[in-house]
């Protein structure tokens, strides 16, 4: 369930030095067990996954069949951030569990409002970053960058997030439906605050994130029990656990970004640009969202 979509095991083996590489041997690549953001891919009606993917994701449609509405709600809230962000002047953007590219994807948005602008994806598996970087040959300014979110440290430090994203200028930072792959252990807000720390003043956080609990103003709303455990129990078997989060818990994980209006709220009702959906409708769209900013 995530884009940019981590039962933690072992990082993904680094790619070396540079902007170029030689590829993935076979053992680098685990096709036995199903991964979140090919699992994504599927939910968005993509191409770019595996059997063991489309069986686990369809045993989260199963239990959940309106798994499909949040993806393409929480895709539509990464355009208008994007859009948003790079109207107000921001032209470097780090995207972390990017996922497979599906376009639009972040560049193209960013580019149709300001041309030129610096992109960086990052995922933490073999497979993504083959799709991603044969859809991204030969596109200038744009990067990506085999790597685990929770080892930001060696996000920031790779050449080639070095060589395209000028830290003494904003960035906007985007982690859309990453977070909830990240066990309470693993220390999420840790994370985002290492990120943060390599940031300047007026960068930016797009956080997207999946939660169990209620739409607030739904009458009679109540968390689907049955239904929310067949997801988590699903993702136990993928190469990532899924921790879904109340906006209570996702709010602090901004750290020191302040969260611009209107705060924490389900992602269609992040600055819409079209039809609200009912209140039912918010009530299966299983994601938070937020944009902050570094002042």
């Amino acid at each position: 369930m995530s884009e940019q979509d981590i039962a933690a095991g072992p990082l993904s083996p680094p790619l070396p030095d540079g902007a170029d590489h030689a590829g993935f041997t076979a053992d680098e690549i685990d096709t036995s067990r199903p991964h979140p953001a090919r699992m994504y891919d599927y939910y968005l009606g993509g191409r770019d996954n595996y059997e063991v993917d489309r069986l686990a994701a369809d045993r989260v449609i199963e239990v959940h069949p309106q798994v499909r509405l949040s993806a393409r709600a929480n895709r539509d809230f990464l355009r208008r951030a994007v859009r948003g962000l790079a109207a107000d002047g921001i032209r470097q953007i780090i995207d972390i569990g990017t996922g497979i590219p599906t376009s639009p994807n972040t560049h193209e948005v960013a580019r149709g409002t300001a041309p030129g602008t610096r992109v960086v994806y990052v995922d933490n598996d073999p497979i993504v970053a083959t799709h991603a970087e044969a859809r991204l040959t030969g596109t200038p300014h744009t990067g990506f960058v085999l790597g685990d979110v929770r080892d930001p440290r060696a996000i920031l430090d790779h050449p080639t997030v070095r060589e395209l994203i000028d830290f003494d200028r904003p960035v906007a930072l985007l982690l859309l439906a990453v977070l909830h792959f990240v066990r309470d252990d693993e220390d999420p807000a840790g994370i985002v605050a290492t990120l943060a720390e390599a940031l300047p003043a007026g960068s930016h956080l797009v956080l997207s994130h999946a939660t169990g609990e209620p739409y607030e103003a739904f009458p009679g709303g109540r968390t689907d029990v049955e239904a929310r455990d067949g997801v988590v129990n699903v993702y136990k078997n993928a190469t990532a656990t899924l921790n879904l989060r109340t906006k209570a818990e996702v709010e602090p994980l901004f750290g020191p970004f302040t969260l611009l209006e209107p705060g924490v709220v389900r992602v269609p009702l992040w600055r819409p640009d079209g039809a609200l959906p009912s209140a039912g409708e918010l009530n299966n769209t299983i994601f938070y969202g937020a944009v902050g900013r570094k002042d």
